[in-house]
């Protein structure tokens, strides 16, 4: 009596893996005609973009969200908050009962001065930009956050920005969103400002001093921030609704960025914050340094900032580092200055992302530092506009291909997409015309940026950064059904990833599905 029931487990087994087969040269002979339509497509600047477009992107995993705001959104805040644009910097001022001074006008006559409107977005993004002697793209790129800043000082915009940047991304077929944000941190930096900074400062020292005066306070801070621009996205996608916008489907987590051109004792403090903040609240899933590195400070104390992260990563191991390194470019900075960053990133401060990375082959032993970071699994964000406009490095001196070659695990994103006034999908474009890039690498990217976003939960991937085949729990299943076997369906509800990433692949298998 008891060989039936084995039999007829063998039997279901069986037919599981018939079935599965049956799937897998389905979607084999689905995923060639994408590729024969992206081949078709290549000759054609608009018939790639109209292809890519639709492509599902999975994760943008390097985006600022005060960058990724476009100036005409700017341009309506400062309009609806009464700032003042001062004519000699093309910037807005916040001006005590939005009375403007000489040489300033009320941002709200943009919309009835084209020139100055058309004034504004130059200045608020690269919109129209030609070097001119002293003013490179760099400087004008890090330049226009200023200009616009005074429009988010109170924090009342940012779920405008959140619909903004999600709406966004749904419309290019992406699901996922980690944005770069720096909450309000005035509590923490006086902490900071008031015990100062030693040449022999112990780290541990100040940690104690920093929270035993309160800097815990600022997480409440951090969360309100979350809170009330999530609230207030929901409220304009009608997420709780009856017929929510299709944007309250892209999932969005937060890194905390750290201002790393501050001085010692500040940085610190606004890094222990991050940490701290991470680890309390979920949404906060990681930490990264920002701010132009080339910046004197950044430079100066690059090895300081990397010995800080190193010391609270001992402290807090659960909370994930994205580091900025490596985003310079020869002449930026003294030879030496390309030596080390983006090594000390990943060796000294265990970062499991890299955003930029673009000096990596004037390192110190380039090709050691390309084996170990392929070996150690750890990503390239690259931004392959952000580094033309900034650093100047277009086509095949940018690293992209050599990461590649490398084994190293890559993913595109924008960096300040609303700054750049570009999308992702401009990014995909880009990659294939520059790098022949085949649609099977374009899907290696897209499932690698899941694979290396820092949702919890474990992989949905048997072997990270290959995927061939999924993990035990959905071996048998066609990946992303509507439908998972149970076991899969237990697997997939104790991982936020591996949602993720079933998500990816139904989202594969319609486009694919597509004539």
């Amino acid at each position: 009596m008891t060989r039936y029931p084995r039999a007829l487990a063998l039997a279901l087994a069986a037919v599981l893996w018939v079935a599965a087969c049956h799937g897998r040269r389905q979607a084999r002979r689905a995923e060639e005609r994408a590729s024969e339509a992206l081949d078709r497509a290549r000759g054609s600047p608009l018939a790639l973009r109209a292809f890519l477009f639709n492509m599902p992107k999975g994760a943008e995993l390097h985006y600022h969200l005060g960058g990724g705001v476009y100036a005409e959104s700017w341009i309506r805040a400062g309009a609806a908050d009464h700032l003042c644009v001062n004519l000699a910097s093309m910037s807005f001022v916040k001006e005590p009962k939005g009375i403007c001074k000489s040489g300033e006008v009320p941002a709200e006559k943009a919309n009835s001065d084209q020139h100055l409107y058309d004034a504004l977005v130059d200045a608020f993004s690269m919109r129209g930009f030609v070097p001119t002697p002293g003013v490179t793209g760099h400087d004008h790129f890090f330049d226009a956050f200023g200009k616009f800043r005074a429009a988010d000082a109170t924090d009342t915009h940012t779920g405008e920005w959140l619909d903004e940047v999600a709406t966004r991304a749904e419309l290019q077929n992406e699901q996922y969103l980690e944005l770069l944000v720096t909450p309000d941190f005035t509590h923490t930096a006086t902490i900071a400002r008031e015990l100062g900074w030693h040449p022999d400062q112990n780290l541990g020292e100040l940690r104690s001093e920093l929270l035993a005066h309160g800097l815990r306070d600022d997480i409440a801070v951090a969360r309100a921030y979350l809170d009330q621009g999530e609230a207030r996205r929901g409220e304009i996608e009608h997420c709780r609704q009856a017929s929510p916008a299709p944007a309250c489907e892209v999932e969005i987590r937060y890194i905390y960025q750290v201002l790393r051109a501050n001085p010692p004792e500040q940085v610190f403090a606004q890094t222990l914050l991050g940490f701290e903040a991470a680890s309390a609240d979920p949404r906060f899933v990681g930490i990264n340094f920002v701010q132009p590195e080339d910046n004197h400070t950044a430079m100066a104390d690059d090895a300081l900032h990397m010995k800080m992260i190193a010391f609270l990563h001992d402290l807090y191991p659960k909370v994930h580092i994205t580091l900025h390194a490596g985003e310079l470019a020869p002449g930026m900075v003294p030879p030496d200055g390309l030596c080390c960053h983006i090594r000390m990133a990943v060796e000294v401060a265990h970062a499991e992302r890299i955003g930029h990375g673009v000096d990596v082959m004037y390192e110190e032993r380039p090709y050691d530092l390309l084996k170990e970071m392929a070996a150690n699994h750890v990503m390239v964000e690259i931004n392959l506009t952000s580094n033309d406009e900034i650093l100047g490095i277009t086509g095949y001196e940018h690293p992209f291909p050599i990461y590649w070659r490398w084994g190293v695990p890559v993913s595109l994103s924008t960096d300040d997409e609303g700054v750049s006034r570009i999308d992702l999908t401009h990014e995909y474009v880009r990659a294939v015309r520059t790098y022949g890039l085949t649609y099977a690498d374009l899907k290696k990217m897209v499932r690698t940026s899941i694979e290396h976003s820092f949702l919890p939960g474990a992989s949905l991937w048997q072997d990270r950064d290959r995927f061939r085949n999924a993990t035990s729990a959905c071996a048998l299943d066609t990946l992303g059904a509507a439908k998972p076997s149970s076991v899969c369906a237990a697997f997939l509800n104790s991982s936020e990833k591996a949602q993720q990433q079933w998500e990816l692949e139904r989202r594969f298998a319609g486009f694919e599905a597509k004539p």
